[in-house]
């Protein structure tokens, strides 16, 4: 552990006097010097545009550029590297998969089926296509502990539903969704499924082909890459027969005043000049978490949030929203009627970072009635102590907030 927390030079700043006690992880995950150091190389001897440079550096990115679409490709077992699309991240990936879909496959009187614990990206983009398409939003409940209802979600599909998108892993409330299952369901109904991978890539083994998904989405911040980069994974026949997201450079194969042929996968959903320092430290990110092991984060993970929910049982006043039997390490709990920025901010004034509000997950709130919660969240650099100094700031403040 000591040696994993000293690839990260921002894990010793001191908040307010205090060592810093960084449990934001499901909002971004901090970076590791590898990372930092790829991305200042990158500007300081490889930068250029890639793809259609003929000098030296345009080679040299863009091979390096592509390797990490390989490795991005092996990291969740996509079949192809033609089926991995960089994107700035999940949101405009979902947008992306919302916006082609939509004009390829969605017409007046269809149904879209997502689930109640979706974040906003998830949400808006497939309104939008359904106020376009006079589409109809059906959604899947889930229980007080925070568990989809499946048989709910079989009784949703009819002969009119055309796509499932739905979350791995709950933002707010730490579920690990079936998400195998939700897939052989959706495709049994003759529907196809999207699965916003946000929240799961960072903390376990995923595997597009095993989940039986048709589009994946995720992150690079999330998982210790830069922010500006993202991941969408589509089928390649899907793929081919969507419609580009966007118009420009790089996506097409030749251009006149009167048509244009557009480019091969992946590069016609790739429009414009894309973020390749961000890019390969995606790769770095990968390198990190290869070096430590899927199964090895996913183990110190769940560690920490076993931990993490027993000590905070011993708060007084304490409620703890999403209580699965399969999550994520994610906590996210309320202290009292206390609003949940109020705990926020103290708890920064003892050194400890969490988030609060809605989570862009508004529709979670309104089903328990509350405002928002405080979420802490772990990564594979948190610790056992870490979880202590945070329950015993959280049993500082508890009294006053009472």
């Amino acid at each position: 552990m000591n040696d994993i927390r000293s690839q990260f030079p921002i894990l010793d700043t001191e908040v307010y006097g205090r060592r810093l006690i960084y449990l934001d992880n499901a909002a971004t995950t901090q970076k590791p010097a590898q990372v930092i150091d790829t991305l200042c190389n990158y500007y300081r001897t490889l930068n250029s545009n890639i793809h259609r440079g003929a000098h030296h550096l345009a080679a040299e990115a863009t091979e390096a550029y592509e390797q990490v679409r390989r490795r991005v490709q092996q990291y969740v077992n996509a079949r192809s590297a033609s089926e991995i699309v960089f994107t700035r991240g999940t949101t405009e990936s979902i947008n992306l998969v919302a916006s082609s879909f939509a004009k390829r496959f969605l017409s007046d009187g269809d149904e879209i089926i997502i689930s109640g614990m979706e974040h906003h990206s998830n949400i808006v983009p497939w309104q939008l296509a359904c106020h376009e398409k006079n589409v109809k939003i059906r959604v899947i409940p889930f229980s007080d502990e925070g568990v989809l209802d499946l048989d709910a979600y079989r009784a949703l599909f009819s002969e009119r539903t055309k796509l499932v998108a739905v979350n791995h892993v709950s933002n707010t409330l730490g579920t690990i969704n079936p998400v195998a299952e939700l897939a052989a369901i959706a495709h049994a109904n003759g529907a196809k499924i999207l699965v916003d991978g946000a929240q799961a890539v960072a903390h376990m083994k995923v595997d597009v082909q095993a989940i039986g998904c048709d589009f994946y989405c995720f992150s690079g911040h999330k998982m210790y890459a830069p922010m500006g980069v993202g991941v969408m994974y589509g089928r390649e026949e899907l793929l081919d027969e969507l419609p580009p997201y966007q118009g420009g450079g790089e996506m097409i194969k030749d251009v006149t005043f009167e048509r244009t042929t557009y480019n091969e996968l992946p590069f016609k959903f790739e429009a414009g000049t894309p973020s390749v320092g961000d890019v390969l430290g995606l790769g770095s990110a990968l390198d990190f978490i290869e070096s430590v092991g899927i199964e090895q984060i996913a183990s110190t993970e769940d560690d920490l949030l076993q931990y993490a929910t027993a000590r905070i049982g011993e708060v007084d006043g304490v409620r703890v929203f999403g209580t699965a039997p399969h999550k994520a390490a994610v906590l996210s709990f309320n202290v009292g009627t206390a609003h949940p920025y109020d705990v926020g901010t103290l708890l920064d004034k003892l050194g400890v970072a969490v988030r609060t509000g809605h989570h862009c997950t508004q529709p979670i709130m309104d089903r328990y009635g509350i405002p928002g919660t405080v979420r802490a969240s772990f990564a594979v650099y948190n610790t056992r102590e870490e979880v202590d100094g945070f329950i015993a700031a959280l049993e500082r403040i508890a009294p006053m907030l009472m």
